[in-house]
């Protein structure tokens, strides 16, 4: 890397609020508050509103959508289309 054009990568925590996780990663992104992570060490904590913890495709909660039903239910209100010929 050519020296002096990059932005410090240093570890950085991850913090969901929400589903009570945090995780530990290298980043250059850049914090004012920090927490003391379980091997003793302090860091810079960033809070997220959604992590892999929380969000419904991960979490096995994400509704699946019925796309025949919604064609039909589409055909009943408006009726079929007539053939072109």
């Amino acid at each position: 890397m050519k020296p002096g054009i990059h932005p410090a990568y240093q570890p950085v925590a991850f913090r969901d609020k929400a589903a009570d996780y945090a995780f530990l990663t290298r980043s250059t992104a850049t914090a004012t508050k920090t927490v003391v992570w379980e091997d003793g060490h302090t860091y810079p904590v960033i809070d997220v509103e959604i992590s892999s913890a929380s969000h419904p495709f991960y979490t096995g909660t994400a509704r699946v959508l019925d796309t025949a039903g919604r064609v039909e239910r589409f055909e009943r209100r408006y009726g079929r289309r007539p053939e072109a010929r």
